[in-house]
């Protein structure tokens, strides 16, 4: 018999990732969950050939302040900041302000860029990927801190639109 608990968290990784089938077989079992169809947002639960009852996981709770990486959280923006423009890290690695420990970092808070200015190094398999600003402004915060491990999405940089 499946766990219940390993089924939630497939179901959960299929919710958050907008996957609409997943499929998986061993010797002894086979499971294969869908979404869509008339009830979109509940999955449907197909346990060794005979549908099974499933109560979706409330979904993530996606309000509430991201922890930064010594857990506290942060404060949510002050007004103001609304105009602001958040770059993101394109990738999982760790986080880089300069080319190397020798020398200054990319930028630094109140630093004027353009577009195609690099603002820091993501390192990712070995690979350092260079991060590029898309708009022009003046660095008004940085978000990660020098090695910091860094995932998919998270705030690298936030910049004022000059």
């Amino acid at each position: 018999m499946i766990d219940i608990r390993k089924l939630k968290e497939l179901v959960k990784l299929m919710v958050e990732n907008d996957l609409s089938e997943l499929d998986l077989r061993d010797e002894q079992e086979t499971v294969t969950v869908k979404r869509g169809g008339q009830a979109a947002d509940t999955p449907q639960v197909v346990y060794n050939g005979m549908p099974a009852q499933y109560t979706q996981p409330a979904p993530a709770q996606t309000s509430a302040p991201a922890a930064t990486d010594g857990g506290a959280a942060e404060a949510p923006s002050a007004p103001g900041d609304g105009d602001l423009i958040t770059v993101e890290s394109p990738m999982v690695g760790s986080f880089y302000t300069a080319a190397n420990p020798d020398t200054p970092p990319f930028v630094k808070v109140g630093d004027s860029v353009s577009p195609g200015t690099v603002l820091c190094l993501v390192e990712a398999m070995k690979v350092f990927n260079e991060i590029k600003a898309e708009s022009g402004g003046t660095i008004a915060k940085v978000c990660a801190s020098n090695g910091d491990a860094v995932e998919f999405g998270q705030p690298l940089f936030m910049i004022r639109p000059s």
